[in-house]
């Protein structure tokens, strides 16, 4: 388990505390939607942090080719059960090299918000690494203010109701975040550490790694378009 992170509940909990059940029952959003309006039809897609791959597969039904890597082998597992065929690679993203660019790479999960800056460089120069120079990097990001606006909740499409309890500084700009996720049958919780960032903190980072936003794909600021810039 990573230092500062941990989660509860059964099944097998990840090294940054997500329980692979959760994310087994989890529904879709409107993940795949903004995917599908920002980048090409039929695109070779690499994502990065797919979990159990609940948006692999209907970017796979909407005609996408997806290279889904992920460190946890039991979520990789799920995915394979979802999508039977699907290239799945089992690697850390900021030590991926597969020696391949792709058309689109995306980053989920709001991963660009890791507490240490050189581990959020390293996952933004992996997206550089495997992004082809004419191609583009999808990015979900923390929304504004989602660090102070708690307690919070949601319903999950897959029956959750999703709730972030606390978000408490534990220094250097960074956040302990605790989240539940209750089912009517069963309880998970998490507990990560998150840096909140601002858009030009966010942007500056993009343009260390040779990427620079190209368009914020949602009103909420969350799903953004990058491009590389010359290498």
């Amino acid at each position: 388990m990573r230092e500062g992170h941990q989660g509860t509940g059964p099944g097998a909990i990840t090294p940054d505390g997500c329980a692979v059940d959760v994310y087994r029952r989890l529904g879709v959003g409107r993940e795949p939607d903004v995917i599908e309006a920002a980048v090409p039809a039929g695109a070779a897609l690499l994502e990065l942090g797919c979990g159990a791959g609940r948006v692999t597969r209907p970017l796979v039904e909407r005609g996408f080719t997806v290279t889904a890597v992920d460190e946890s082998a039991e979520m990789l597992e799920a995915v394979r059960e979802r999508v039977p065929g699907v290239e799945t690679v089992r690697s850390p993203i900021e030590s991926l090299r597969l020696e391949r660019r792709f058309d689109v790479v995306m980053l989920a999960s709001y991963l660009v918000h890791t507490a240490e800056h050189d581990d959020r460089q390293a996952l933004l120069a992996a997206c550089r690494r495997h992004v082809r120079d004419d191609g583009c990097v999808l990015i979900q990001r923390e929304g504004e203010g989602w660090h102070v606006e708690v307690p919070r909740e949601r319903e999950d499409p897959g029956g959750c109701t999703v709730r972030i309890v606390s978000a408490d500084p534990v220094g250097d700009g960074v956040n302990s975040v605790h989240a539940e996720y209750v089912f009517p049958d069963l309880r998970w919780t998490q507990t990560f550490l998150s840096r909140p960032l601002s858009k030009a903190d966010f942007e500056r980072y993009l343009e260390e790694a040779g990427l620079a936003a190209d368009a914020y794909l949602t009103d909420d600021g969350t799903w953004v378009r990058a491009r590389p810039t010359a290498r």
